[in-house]
């Protein structure tokens, strides 16, 4: 589970910038270099963390892996940053308190709730608006909500661009109005070059019944919902 959560996430962000770079090889070399430099610090990490998992799978002690520097809630900033320079707009309603008084297994299956929801956005959704919404208080539950649009006309399976192609948003900076890459044709790629192995939710779910919690997936009008809800214990006196 933390192998595909660490690189499903990391790969998507990589082929983003990789199909933005494949359509926009006529960008100013600043938008190539940056693109660049992102897919070369990704790759960097992908492997550093891909190395951490296989040492956890190399050794019989996990404790050190359980209580290391794993991400936890409180490093959303940085994963809801990441996901809004790849051309994701992303709007966080967090209404928990005392975050920090939530156990730290807890606290990361929270947070691989939030990237499993972003990565499919990004995979299904690419460049719409995603919503996360953060609840809870100790003694109660903590309940983590992500909405995104359904894409609602699919695209053709072999598309072929009749027009010249539009500025690409990951190259040309962050948006917060469009698709990464703008046009259903560029919208298809994007969906299609990012393949998805069909377990990541259902990993997901494993995750968070075993951390005593449950979680649900649906359409609502026109909106995809992961809902998940977690044990939020009581502080200690």
């Amino acid at each position: 589970r933390e192998m595909h959560d660490v690189l499903a996430h990391r790969l998507s962000l990589l082929a983003t910038y990789a199909g933005a770079l494949e359509y926009r090889p006529d960008a100013p070399p600043e938008k190539l270099a940056h693109a660049a430099g992102v897919i070369r610090s990704g790759v960097h990490q992908a492997l550093t963390e891909l190395r951490d998992v296989l040492t956890v799978l190399r050794e019989d002690d996990t404790d050190d892996f359980a209580q290391g520097a794993q991400p936890v809630l409180a490093d959303l900033p940085r994963l809801l940053a990441e996901a809004r320079e790849a051309g994701t707009p992303v709007e966080l309603t967090d209404g928990t308190t005392e975050p920090g008084s939530l156990p730290a297994t807890l606290s990361r299956t929270g947070y691989r709730v939030v990237q499993e929801g972003l990565t499919n956005a990004r995979k299904h959704a690419p460049g719409r608006t995603v919503r996360v919404t953060l609840g809870g208080a100790p003694g109660e539950r903590l309940t983590i909500v992500l909405a995104n649009p359904v894409l609602a006309n699919p695209v053709p399976a072999n598309p072929v661009p009749a027009n010249p192609v539009p500025a690409n948003p990951v190259l040309d900076g962050p948006v917060l109005d469009g698709p990464v890459l703008d046009g259903p044709v560029l919208a298809g790629f994007r969906a299609r070059s990012i393949p998805g192995s069909g377990t990541g939710l259902i990993g997901l779910t494993e995750r968070v019944r075993l951390a005593g919690g449950r979680i649900d997936h649906r359409v609502v009008q026109g909106e995809f919902l992961l809902e998940a809800w977690l044990p939020f214990p009581a502080c200690s006196p």
